[in-house]
């Protein structure tokens, strides 16, 4: 990490596109702490917010496109035979499958504040081939929106930007859990949503009844 600092300091936004975009095709760098570290150059005033929020968000998009091509044309062989060069194990591979089998691209707006998912959905977003519009637009929006949490708190927190990571976990875990538990719900209802709606009208009609007949 230590020499990721030393180029940061003398090259600064190049580092960070970069980096981040390496870090989305997998390559194992710290990217939270590196923008962490961005922000703190942000409090300095060594770098602008908003241009390094810009150049992040286009090093992570670039990286996590190139995984999705990557998977899209080469597939799930490409990952179980190349994986382990990036760190990619079987179980975080079959985790990641599974995920992507219950919530499909929806979990990419949320996998980037994921250590060890984000670094794969886009190889199984081209490897499930999700179509590129709804790919791009998930994406891109979720690392727009992960970017600018870790750059912007890196900026608050000033000379105690290596505290980012832990500060904002506990928070970044329970809004994915609550996120996960929404989309699930919400897929639930739409493939049984006929059935939702009976059960709740018989219900409303059970209470209903018992309290005209209490009223009796």
């Amino acid at each position: 990490m230590g020499d990721i600092i030393a180029y940061f300091n003398q090259y600064g936004y190049l580092v960070l596109l970069i980096s981040l975009a390496l870090e989305m095709i997998a390559v194992p760098l710290p990217g939270e702490v590196i923008m962490s570290y961005c922000g703190f150059l942000v409090f300095q005033g060594q770098l602008d917010w908003t241009l390094s929020i810009l150049i992040a968000w286009l090093g992570s998009s670039i990286g996590i496109t190139i995984s999705y091509w990557v998977g899209y044309k080469l597939g799930t062989p490409f990952l179980e035979k190349y994986g382990k060069f990036l760190l990619l194990k079987p179980a975080r591979i079959k985790k990641t499958s599974e995920w992507f089998g219950k919530y499909g691209g929806k979990l990419l707006v949320i996998a980037y504040f994921i250590t060890g998912v984000r670094h794969v959905t886009g190889y199984f977003s081209g490897i499930t081939r999700l179509p590129y519009i709804k790919f791009a637009m998930l994406a891109y929006s979720g690392s727009l929106i992960w970017v600018t949490v870790f750059i912007s708190a890196g900026k608050l927190l000033g000379p105690q930007y290596q505290k980012v990571s832990s500060i904002l976990k506990p928070y970044l875990i329970n809004g994915g859990i609550t996120l996960l538990i929404i989309i699930a719900v919400i897929i639930i209802y739409k493939k049984f949503h006929v059935q939702i709606n009976k059960a709740v009208c018989q219900l409303i009609n059970i209470i209903f009844h018992q309290s005209h007949n209490t009223k009796r």
